[in-house]
């Protein structure tokens, strides 16, 4: 069962500008996450990439998107695909034209950044490159780093978008992506009294058994005042 839109940013894209979803629906649909997905209602992100209709995919149903818009709770579940599409099985690295292989650190970069969650197999695979070439990349080594764009290997033709897609989703099957953390929030009385006993004399360090003399003490008092006069 597909867990993921195909082009989920594209599709994140259409759902901010055409539907009253919140943040947190539409990046659970689109396997992204919530910041991204305001990245991209604010403008700051996403930027010239065209939004995907996913009820015309046959992604979503209209229904699906009318009953979350009543519910801010509900999560939209993808549809089954009607036909299924065979995992490309391919022996051997991928050919990259002469034309095109200086365009392969660029796309390195992208997938890098834009899908962390893909292995270095997976980019391996997708744009003809080595495992070397990855790690620089990853780690700023690489000789031309400093002039790297990230692009997008299908915008480039290294790769199409279903292979993008397909590799993506692999890499999900493989590591789920993390549960949200728990907002922050007051800790109860009891809480706060577990959490953090009151410390004693003894933690303190000091004595527990002194004796107070009071005479003592109104003496030393009495002194003090007729200094005073």
């Amino acid at each position: 069962m597909a867990t993921s839109p195909l082009m989920p940013k594209a599709t994140a894209v259409w759902l901010v500008d055409n539907t009253g979803l919140t943040f947190e629906q539409i990046a659970n649909f689109c396997r992204m996450h919530p910041l991204e997905v305001k990245a991209i209602a604010d403008g700051e992100s996403a930027q010239g990439i065209k939004g995907m209709d996913p009820v015309l995919a046959g992604q979503l149903s209209r229904d699906e998107i009318e009953k979350a818009e009543r519910n801010p709770q509900y999560a939209m579940k993808i549809l089954e695909p009607k036909v299924k599409v065979p995992e490309v099985k391919r022996r051997g690295p991928r050919y990259t034209p002469v034309s095109k292989r200086q365009d392969r650190p660029n796309a390195i970069l992208w997938l890098v950044r834009n899908h962390p969650e893909l292995k270095d197999a997976a980019v391996m695979r997708l744009v003809g490159t080595t495992k070397p070439t990855i790690q620089a990349i990853r780690e700023r080594t690489h000789w031309n780093s400093a002039s790297l764009t990230p692009t997008d290997p299908v915008t480039l033709g290294l790769c199409s978008q279903l292979e993008l897609d397909l590799e993506v989703r692999k890499a999900e099957r493989e590591s789920p992506l993390p549960r949200e953390a728990e907002g922050a929030r007051l800790l109860s009385a009891e809480e706060t009294m577990n959490a953090a006993p009151v410390a004693d004399e003894d933690d303190l360090g000091l004595p527990n058994d002194m004796d107070i003399d009071p005479e003592a003490v109104f003496a030393k008092l009495k002194s003090v005042k007729s200094d005073d006069i």
